[in-house]
């Protein structure tokens, strides 16, 4: 098995060739379809750096969604709507400049990353932020990846935190 270092740089030149814009498309329409989506209130997104899977369009939804900011080694929420002004944090990343809430008010967090397996287990960039995170969070936890960076098994650590699930372009598992 190949170490989380080496998986990461192949994970980044498998989705440099994929339409990451159509993928995105396709998950927000599988998202969308999905009963525990549909039934809840708060939802953690992303905001997409570079070539992650875009979902922007849920904003279009009639729900309570929130961005994560990063503080000192750890993810706070904060509540987002399309439109509301954002600042690039050292991380390079978008995030909001409103006050955070509790993460307990979450229902679901849909989270980004390089690679998922079959027991959903993901592969991040290697800061450990939504590890840290995900950890005694009552939310459902969902993947969102593309379905050619699903692998069989991927090297886990002691630290890292399981999901509930994937979805990508073609299905959702949970």
């Amino acid at each position: 098995m190949k170490n989380k270092s080496d998986l990461r740089l192949l994970a980044k030149s498998i989705r440099k060739n994929l339409d990451i814009s159509s993928i995105s498309e396709q998950i927000v329409s599988n998202i969308r379809e999905l009963t525990f989506y549909k039934k809840s209130k708060h939802v953690m997104i992303f905001y997409p750096v570079g070539s992650e899977i875009s979902l922007l369009e849920l904003l279009e939804d009639n729900k309570n969604f929130y961005l994560p900011r990063v503080k000192n080694e750890e993810l706070e929420v904060c509540p987002y709507q399309k439109g509301d002004s954002l600042c690039v944090s050292s991380l390079k990343i978008n995030e909001p400049i409103c006050d955070s809430v509790d993460k307990q008010i979450l229902d679901i967090v849909f989270i980004p990353a390089l690679m998922c397996d079959n027991e959903y287990c993901r592969l991040g960039y290697g800061g450990g932020y939504y590890d840290r995170f995900l950890k005694n969070i009552d939310a459902k936890k969902f993947v969102v990846i593309p379905e050619e960076l699903l692998i069989e098994n991927l090297p886990v650590e002691e630290n890292d935190v399981k999901c509930d699930g994937y979805i990508t372009q073609k299905k959702a598992s949970f």
